[in-house]
């Protein structure tokens, strides 16, 4: 069961021959000096933007002081937004409004909030989620539609509605510890296509053998 290239921008081919233009790699499309992501992450969108990473990440600029990092063989469905640090506001003082961005020209480094976003291998960011600053998603965790999450998500935790809330994990915790130590996501592709009927299968035992 070959995998696509990951540098291929859009892997998704149609029964008529054609490529699917509304899901891509974004490792294939994504130039963006703040934002990194793994291999065989993929974003899908029912109108596709020219430009996945401003799309995404409406505020992570070139000269934002925070990095967006997301691994491996994430899925990312249509409408996922993530909040970055650049959107913060100063809280300490009397008021939010950001006035030096308004006093002639914005203070080099100026930035109240610099936390980084990161999204572990094989998480599944469903509709319309929102990913607000600093989040911390680990491996294997599903983020239900529309959930807005911030904060830290435990490994292969199911994360629902706003604020979002993990409701339930995935497996039990020696399960999930077994899987965290095989970390497929980091092996070769070969052995990886050579593992996909054990990891659909839902087969632990099985993904260790192969």
């Amino acid at each position: 069961m070959p995998l696509p290239d990951p540098k291929t921008a859009f892997p998704v081919t149609l029964p008529d021959g054609s490529k699917h233009a509304g899901t891509v790699f974004l490792s294939a499309v994504i130039k963006h000096p703040r934002f990194e992501v793994g291999d065989n992450t993929y974003a899908s969108d029912f109108s596709p933007p020219k430009n996945w990473a401003s799309h995404l990440a409406p505020y992570l600029f070139d000269f934002s002081q925070e990095t967006l990092r997301i691994g491996k063989f994430c899925q990312i469905a249509h409408g996922v937004r993530f909040i970055t640090s650049s959107a913060n506001h100063a809280t300490d003082g009397l008021s939010c409004y950001p006035f030096p961005v308004f006093i002639n020209a914005v203070p080099d480094g100026y930035q109240p909030d610099t936390r980084d976003t990161m999204v572990g291998h094989d998480v599944w960011l469903g509709y319309g989620a929102m990913i607000l600053p600093g989040a911390q998603i680990g491996h294997g965790a599903i983020i239900g539609a529309g959930a807005v999450v911030r904060g830290t998500v435990p490994p292969y935790s199911i994360v629902t509605g706003n604020p979002g809330t993990v409701i339930k994990k995935r497996f039990d915790d020696a399960t999930i510890s077994e899987l965290l130590e095989i970390a497929w996501w980091d092996w070769p592709k070969e052995k990886i296509e050579r593992a996909i009927p054990a990891i659909m299968a839902g087969d632990v035992a099985g993904l260790r053998t192969v």
